[in-house]
């Protein structure tokens, strides 16, 4: 069920999510994020997540009502802005698409009862030190492009669940489990993304980091048609020397010397489209 509530302003408290680009850490104390423009929203309304609200323009109202009508919630706000002009200001330029929403992160179960559920060849992905909402939102679109069966983002990356994350990933967020290190948001994940791996390692899992600098391997030398993790990092810094450390081996794209590296979507893609190709999933 949903309740509408026709709005002229955006000074409501509970519209206090929206007015904002960044994640207030009462935000992540609660475990909510904003969910941005019709395709994202739309995926957000067909998933298992919890809403909250959803914001848009009046006359778009008849448009997402069969979507509300099918939710599960007992009561979602609907908050229906009667000038789009309102929506414009928030957002900061005219050709905004107008619909919103906010939603609840799902509990995390326990990296031991996510790995025991993960089918094999299991095929994980890692991020460290991404400090890039976008490039975070790339590489959850490309986890699930590709078949990555879960996302372990480090205590050192942004969130996966930021606005600009969640719009990059094109709404691809809400079909990936996701467990981020060190967050309260996720209470029963490991203390960092070097002890997540060391789990990993314990299960059998190969721990593959993807580094433009190394004399190891390079790509098409490497079999991923077992258990493994794929381990990116930043694109100015790389892995981190820890997590480096814990990885088995590291890989990495054949360029040429006038290439330092390639941004993390990228790098990514390559990656997993390699594993794909090799478990037969392409």
């Amino acid at each position: 069920m949903f309740r509408v509530e026709k709005i002229a302003s955006l000074d409501l408290p509970e519209l206090a999510p929206y007015r904002t680009l960044r994640r207030a850490a009462e935000h992540e104390a609660q475990g909510i994020f904003v969910a941005e423009g019709d395709k994202v929203v739309q995926r957000l309304l067909e998933s298992h997540f919890r809403i909250v609200s959803v914001l848009l323009p009046e006359d778009r109202l008849a448009e997402f009502e069969p979507r509300l009508r099918a939710r599960p919630e007992k009561a979602i706000a609907v908050f229906a802005v009667t000038q789009k002009s309102v929506l414009e200001a928030l957002i900061g330029f005219k050709m905004f698409q107008g619909v919103l929403a906010v939603g609840i992160i799902p509990p995390a179960a326990p990296l031991e009862k996510m790995l025991a559920e993960i089918p094999r060849p299991k095929l994980l992905v890692a991020a460290d030190g991404l400090t890039n909402a976008e490039n975070i939102g790339l590489l959850v679109r490309n986890c699930v492009a590709f078949g990555a069966q879960a996302l372990l983002v480090g205590e050192t990356s942004s969130s996966p669940f930021l606005r600009r994350a969640v719009r990059n990933s094109m709404g691809t967020i809400f079909q990936l489990p996701v467990i981020e290190t060190g967050r309260k948001t996720f209470p029963h994940a490991p203390a960092g993304l070097v002890k997540a791996l060391q789990l990993l390692h314990d299960h059998g899992i190969r721990c593959v980091a993807a580094h433009p600098h190394t004399d190891d391997k390079l790509l098409s030398q490497v079999d991923f048609s077992g258990d493994c993790c794929l381990v990116f990092g930043s694109e100015g810094d790389g892995i981190s020397p820890a997590v480096l450390a814990a990885c088995d081996e590291a890989v990495a794209i054949p360029m040429p010397p006038t290439v330092d590296s390639l941004n993390v979507g990228a790098a990514a893609a390559v990656f997993l489209y390699e594993a794909a190709r090799q478990r037969g999933k392409t």
